[in-house]
């Protein structure tokens, strides 16, 4: 994990979307935060250890993007382990995904840590920049080098595939950001502790803010593999989204947190 020394930062975007605005000032206490997102390896051990049956498990089945038509799809037995094909083993150095906020939320308690509030996650990504589109600056790929695992070409036609990958990456294949942390942005979308409300950011709290006390959906941060730029552009370090709880899908993972008193 990395320690973050919190502070005041400016959070959220008035340039993007509605529920994105607006810009408001966040105070943070000193947190730390997991390096890159869970792996599959690292959850293998937490099922070991526990038992931890997810709920796509239970269900039987959860939802993969399909690259070939540009849809999605159910996918009768895809799981943690088998994120896009029942037949496809994940491999330990990848994102763990297809798991529910409940399965991310039991794995952060078992490791003694816990999700990120989304304001934790928006200033973990930033990496220390002010006001920028993106945590390296402006330019989504500057001098042509991709700094993230996003979409190349028109979504949901065809990726290109120019950074390198079409679909998930290895954690840490793309440079890490101001502060040494890999894959906030692009990748896979992470999962954050707070509740979805559209309008939080009119009367959030400005000293660690922690979301609404209910709501009918999660907030994710950080973009994935799917954000293109006639799309999400979800890799903005100020973009947001939220999907229900119990979601399962092969884009959406997450990683934890711990507060500062907790790591002594």
């Amino acid at each position: 994990m990395v320690r973050l020394p919190g502070g005041v930062f400016a959070m959220g975007t008035n340039s993007g979307f509605a529920f994105e605005a607006p810009v408001h000032e966040i105070e943070l206490s000193p947190f730390w935060i997991d390096e890159h997102e869970v792996t599959v390896g690292q959850y293998s051990v937490f099922v070991a250890a526990t038992g931890h049956v997810t709920v796509a498990e239970r269900l039987g089945w959860s939802g993969v993007f399909d690259f070939s038509n540009g849809e999605w799809k159910v996918v009768e037995g895809a799981d943690w382990r088998h994120p896009v094909d029942p037949s496809l083993v994940a491999p330990d150095d990848q994102p763990v995904t297809q798991l529910a906020w409940e399965d991310a939320e039991r794995y952060a308690a078992w490791a003694s840590k816990r999700l990120p509030t989304e304001a934790e996650y928006e200033y973990a990504a930033r990496g220390g920049s002010l006001g920028t589109l993106y945590a390296w600056g402006d330019e989504l790929v500057p001098a042509g080098v991709h700094r993230t695992n996003a979409w190349q070409g028109h979504f949901p036609e065809r990726d290109l595939g120019q950074d390198g990958f079409v679909g998930v990456a290895p954690v840490k294949s793309f440079p890490p950001n101001g502060y040494g942390l890999y894959d906030l942005t692009g990748n896979v979308w992470e999962w954050c502790a707070d509740w979805y409300d559209p309008a939080y950011y009119l009367d959030s709290p400005r000293r660690d803010p922690r979301g609404p006390e209910r709501g009918d959906d999660r907030v994710i941060r950080g973009g994935s593999f799917l954000c293109s730029e006639n799309y999400c552009r979800g890799y903005r370090v100020a973009a947001r989204n939220h999907t229900p709880h119990d979601s399962g899908l092969d884009h959406l993972g997450f990683r934890c947190a711990r507060s500062d008193e907790a790591a002594r």
